[in-house]
């Protein structure tokens, strides 16, 4: 009963992932530079939710 209020922290870094894959996307369009460090933060999400799964 105590775990069901519990906030799952993979589906709060999927949502993060989005975002920021969502600004990537939006970015190539006016700023190269920081579409790549955006891409690239999301990069490090995904690992992260990789390790989460995977542990």
């Amino acid at each position: 009963m105590l775990g069901l209020f519990k906030k799952d922290p993979v589906k709060a870094l999927i949502k993060k992932h989005d975002k920021l894959t969502e600004e990537a996307f939006l970015l190539s369009r006016t700023n190269r530079r920081l579409s790549d460090q955006k891409y690239a933060e999301a990069e490090a999400v995904q690992q992260e939710i990789e390790a989460l799964r995977a542990g």
